[in-house]
């Protein structure tokens, strides 16, 4: 008879187990086809938002509520870019803005991350640095663009110079400030058990910064972006942002706006590159 109990107790203990684990995925798949609609319903927002932006933007270029020789339209803008596009004469200028955009942002963060690197390395020199780190980051980069044009020549070299006076002292400060943030007492365990200062860098500090290392990747895409674009409008003969200052000087203000739509559309797609490159090494890097 105990027995018996026992196993009328356990086939009931058993039953309830299953039960709270239909409803817990029952749960669980209702989230997810909340978490689904809700996804849908913010894209088919925003898209509604864009849509009623460019009608609105049509419609007041066409009806004059707006100047149109400032502000253009959408078609007006399509057709410049089609025609640009069609004849071949913006590939040269897209290519030269992303090659100094791309060459700017991995030697930034690389150079960065190494003068972070040597800074924590000789805490005597990050205590003799740190103040002019800090005015350097205060600099406007832009007054800076005519030292590197007369020293650097005009050209490639000069621009991708000042998308390094951008990027390279934020990721400094950045990544520096992440290491120096490394918990005091995990770095005190690590050296009893003899690990040389190599040692600890290569095995506590910088895998315990490495997720701020490539979330400097992303911040980086923008500023490189920024530097590129202000050290064109300065010097280039060649590129997106020379194409902005020439569509002013001739007051064709749709090459301007086309312009700006071709850059949102190139950074943007730098960017969701950098974000997929960022989600496959961190997870990478938390499966080790």
């Amino acid at each position: 008879m105990p027995e018996k109990q026992y196993r009328d107790q356990e086939a009931m203990l058993s039953g309830v187990e299953e039960d709270r684990e239909s409803g817990l995925k029952k749960l669980h798949t209702q989230y997810k086809q909340k978490a689904r609609r809700v996804t849908a319903a913010v894209g088919a927002t925003q898209l509604a938002i864009l849509l009623l932006f460019i009608a609105l933007w049509e419609a007041a270029g066409r009806q004059k509520w707006i100047d149109p020789l400032l502000f253009s339209y959408p078609t007006k803008i399509l057709n410049q870019l089609w025609s640009s596009m069609a004849d071949g004469s913006i590939w040269p200028h897209v290519g030269m803005t992303v090659s100094e955009t791309i060459i700017g942002f991995l030697l930034g963060t690389l150079v960065g991350t190494g003068l972070a690197a040597l800074l924590w390395w000789f805490p005597f020199l990050s205590r003799v640095l740190d103040p002019y780190l800090v005015v350097l980051n205060s600099l406007p980069k832009v007054a800076l663009g005519p030292l590197f044009i007369v020293s650097l020549g005009p050209g490639f070299t000069s621009i991708v110079a000042v998308t390094l006076s951008i990027t390279v002292i934020i990721t400094t400060i950045n990544i520096y400030n992440r290491f120096k943030e490394i918990e005091a007492g995990y770095i005190k365990v690590v050296r009893l058990f003899g690990a040389s200062r190599t040692q600890l860098f290569r095995l506590v500090i910088l895998p315990a910064s490495f997720p701020v290392i490539i979330s400097a990747l992303k911040v980086n895409v923008g500023l490189a972006w920024i530097g590129v674009i202000v050290g064109e409008f300065l010097v280039a003969k060649l590129g997106l942002g020379y194409l902005m200052i020439y569509g002013f000087q001739v007051f064709n203000f749709t090459l301007v706006l086309s312009t700006l739509i071709v850059i949102a559309v190139v950074a943007t797609i730098m960017y969701q590159l950098v974000a997929i490159l960022e989600r496959k090494l961190t997870s990478g890097w938390r499966e080790r």
